[in-house]
């Protein structure tokens, strides 16, 4: 690639940006724009306040894919006239200018290649994560933290809010469990591959002869559930607990019973919140991740029946998916799609881009293939 000549380089990624431009469908994009800032501007509209977040939330993210694509078209022009002026005043700074961004735009543009992957039924939506310490004591636990605290500071890095709706503490150090809320749009497509466990290997800072120690810990994703969602709950399946919300160490956090934990009697899913004050708001969040995890179990039923229909075998994506390394060696590794990087800080503070990236490209080669 490096030895290609710029000019053919440019027109490659011209011609990359001009599918992807057209499979975003942008001319629809500023048509929709132009009707949600309408909506927006009526006042009526804030007396939904649930449907007004939505218009907002879905206005935001149409006017950044549309200003993010119209920047790269523009640098892409901007760059063959670089790579011109350098040519004719014989500057290897400018060169080296031109060079350095060609890099970027490859890299920028890739990135939004994979974005227009994004196309099965639920990836539009936000995502909820649950993480739960599998096998390795007080490691796991450990581990499970802090994996919560690098999804945390991906959606940090990104602008993408946040709300935990539970966390489960373990009784030394770390977690339980957690699950909380990515929302954002495509934050269920972008994460779901993250879907599995996660395996870390270290020196463990919780034994005292230092030996190595390797712990799992398991990560769900799931889409949020929408007003169009069909998911039947029978009152009489559920099984609604009340209790005191706890932080780390056992402390109450709450002096009254305000958490609230569900059980769906049925397939015997267990779903808590205990992030908001009021029983009532824990209930209706509970509620939320409940339907979520049933839309979610449903989707997957549906999709084993159809790899039946089809003779292929349920795929076992969802079992070990990521190998962290920190000891004797220091490297991240993806088990599917071979993704690798050595640069272990980094990734647990939450630069973990190139692997969802491959993972976008890996379940969607799955998908067509199928």
């Amino acid at each position: 690639m490096a030895d290609q000549d710029p000019a053919e380089q440019i027109k490659e990624l011209s011609s990359t940006l001009a599918s992807v431009e057209s499979v975003l469908d942008l001319d629809a994009k500023h048509t929709e724009i132009a009707q949600l800032r309408e909506q927006s501007a009526d006042p009526e509209l804030w007396n939904d306040q649930e449907n007004a977040q939505k218009v907002t939330r879905r206005l935001s993210h149409l006017e950044s894919v549309v200003t993010k694509v119209g920047n790269i078209r523009q640098r892409l022009d901007d760059l063959s006239v670089l790579y011109e002026l350098a040519e004719t005043e014989d500057d290897p700074d400018t060169r080296a200018e031109a060079d350095t961004e060609l890099r970027s735009l490859r890299k920028d543009i890739g990135e939004l290649e994979v974005r227009t992957l994004l196309n099965g039924p639920y990836d539009e939506r936000e995502a909820l994560v649950t993480i739960n310490a599998q096998a390795g004591g007080i490691d796991a636990a450990d581990w499970a933290q802090m994996l919560q605290r690098m999804y945390l500071r991906w959606a940090e890095r990104h602008g993408y809010p946040t709300e935990i709706y539970d966390t489960s503490y373990a009784e030394e150090a770390g977690i339980k469990s957690t699950t909380f809320a990515v929302k954002a749009q495509f934050a269920y497509g972008t994460l779901r591959g993250e879907h599995g466990t996660h395996r870390l290997v270290r020196i463990s800072p919780f034994d005292n002869q230092n030996r190595r120690q390797t712990s799992f810990a398991g990560v769900d994703v799931v889409p949020v559930v929408e007003q169009s969602d069909h998911i039947d709950i029978e009152e009489n399946e559920l099984r609604i607990d009340v209790f005191r919300s706890s932080g780390p160490g056992g402390q109450s956090v709450n002096t009254t019973d305000s958490a609230v934990r569900i059980t769906h009697l049925p397939p015997g899913i267990v779903v808590s919140c205990q992030n908001e004050k009021s029983q009532i708001q824990n209930r209706a969040s509970a509620m939320s991740v409940l339907q979520a995890r049933l839309l979610e179990r449903k989707r997957r039923e549906e999709q084993a029946e159809i790899d039946e229909l089809r003779g292929e075998s349920v795929s076992s994506w969802g079992t070990q998916m990521r190998n962290y390394v920190l000891h004797p060696y220091q490297s991240v590794k993806d088990v599917r799609t071979n993704a690798e990087t050595g640069n272990t800080g980094a990734v647990l503070d939450g630069e973990i881009d190139s692997f969802i990236d491959a993972e976008i490209r890996w379940l969607r080669s799955g998908a067509s293939a199928g």
